[in-house]
């Protein structure tokens, strides 16, 4: 594989991590509190629904790309034989988190748009309050990414 060739998709593979990361904190960090503090109930959690809505659409593309690019990377690296210990990490953090993201996307979240299109708002607000759980915990996992990836270097 050409150096031009792995740089971009390293390039790739950090801009959907960067997507993804940075999204997640949004979301906990600007949007939920805002919604919680500025609209009612229904309104918040319609938001809530709309927003993340698009957001998981954006994750699902931003997955896609995070593992054809990181599996090719490893490809042109020999495999996890020829890897550094951080590929390792790297590649068991993104399992985990790939893994909460389906739970996220599979239930919590569908459960959450279920119960506000029924207008189940204490129902909605629960399966809320399970994606903010679990976001804040990919939040950890992807901060550790990054931190592997960058500080790992120096080790």
């Amino acid at each position: 594989m050409s150096a031009l060739t792995y740089a971009t998709l390293l390039f790739l593979h950090v801009a959907a991590a960067a997507f993804w990361v940075g999204g997640m904190a949004t979301m906990h960090f600007a949007v939920r509190p805002a919604a919680a503090t500025l609209l009612e109930p229904p309104q918040r959690l319609a938001l809530m629904a709309g927003a993340l809505g698009r957001f998981l659409r954006g994750v699902d593309g931003a997955l896609l790309l995070l593992w054809a690019s990181g599996l090719a990377m490893l490809t042109a690296l020999g495999g996890f034989a020829g890897a550094h210990w951080r590929v390792h990490a790297m590649f068991t953090l993104a399992l985990a988190m790939t893994a909460i993201y389906v739970w996220i996307r599979a239930r919590a979240f569908r459960a959450m748009r279920q119960a506000v299109q029924a207008q189940r708002w204490p129902d909605a607000a629960a399966q809320l309050a399970t994606v903010r759980r679990l976001v804040a915990t990919n939040l950890a996992l992807g901060a550790a990414v990054f931190a592997v990836a960058l500080v790992g270097r120096a080790l």
